[in-house]
């Protein structure tokens, strides 16, 4: 069992305690935010705290991660991991240096149709791999009335550092690393709650191409579809895929659902304990924090202001 602090009890925050509330691998054994009068430095010196969770605003990770890692603490931060490559890879280090493990909570990844759409893949079972689509919208912005997630040096992109990173990461899973990236953002209203819609293409290192769309706001949709030479699979939520080969009929497949944020904090603790390796490699990390930050590149050299 691995004793844990949660470092920030916002709403994401709380998500992630309830998750593990009844967990055999990890347990929240103490809480930091502030705002209740408790602070990192604190559950730093505790010599009971083997590793944190961090779900706090972006700009703090890479300071919070750093501190964290020199206390010989095992780190866990929600993503983004950071704002920039320059930070992640700074927080990357810190841990490698320290000896202590380094989990960025991507919780779509262990979404059981996510899964079984990446054996699809590794199995070559849809051949080469030559376009994906990827989409995820929801309505959580319009339950937002201040605070940090309302700021752009927070979450820029409109939508996408909080809903279109998750459709990104899918397609750094599949796809590898992001070679070139055209986007956009059109703004209905800044105001609060936002309305805006975010796009993008990109050419990926291994020679596929891709989608990516997120709106602000709009009922929840995600959708990841992955077209090969052999046949396409689309998946559908959390437990829906669809896959369609020439000649045959499209087969459903649903596997059975999990809690995907109590899997990330397992798989988290299973790596502290040398169980298995955290499945999101720094390489992987990097590969997502470059696609966030040419995304965001291209955003602004189109006239947007990221």
């Amino acid at each position: 069992m691995v004793n844990a602090a949660m470092v920030g009890l916002g709403r994401w925050g709380k998500s992630l305690m309830a998750a593990a509330a009844n967990s055999e691998r990890i347990r929240f054994t103490r809480t930091v935010d502030p705002i209740e009068g408790s602070h990192l430095d604190e559950a730093l010196r505790d010599g009971a705290i083997q590793a944190v969770v961090l779900a706090t605003p972006h700009s703090l990770h890479r300071a919070q991660a750093v501190a964290a890692a020199a206390a010989g603490k095992h780190v866990f931060c929600e993503k983004p991991l950071a704002l920039s490559v320059a930070d992640a890879r700074a927080m990357i280090e810190a841990c490698k240096q320290a000896g202590v493990k380094l989990a960025v909570g991507h919780n779509r990844r262990f979404w059981p149709a996510m899964r079984a759409l990446k054996t699809l893949v590794d199995d070559g079972r849809l051949g080469r791999v030559l376009h994906i689509e990827s989409h995820n919208s929801n309505e959580n912005s319009n339950r937002v009335t201040g605070g940090w997630r309302t700021l752009e040096r927070e979450s820029p992109g409109g939508g996408f550092t909080g809903a279109g990173l998750h459709a990104l990461d899918a397609m750094i899973m599949l796809c590898g690393a992001v070679r070139r990236v055209r986007a956009q953002l059109v703004v209905r209203r800044e105001a609060i709650p936002p309305l805006d819609a975010m796009s993008a293409l990109y050419e990926f290192a291994n020679g596929a191409s891709g989608t990516l769309a997120t709106v602000r706001a709009t009922p929840f949709y995600w959708r990841v579809h992955a077209f090969g030479t052999l046949g396409s699979v689309e998946v559908l939520g959390e437990t829906e895929l669809l896959v369609r080969r020439a000649g045959a009929a499209p087969q459903k497949i649903v596997p059975e659902p999990v809690d995907s944020l109590r899997a990330e904090l397992e798989a988290f603790a299973d790596a502290i304990e040398g169980r298995a390796p955290y499945p999101i490699s720094a390489a992987q990390m990097l590969a997502t924090m470059g696609a966030f930050e040419a995304t965001l590149r291209a955003l602004y050299n189109s006239g947007q202001r990221p």
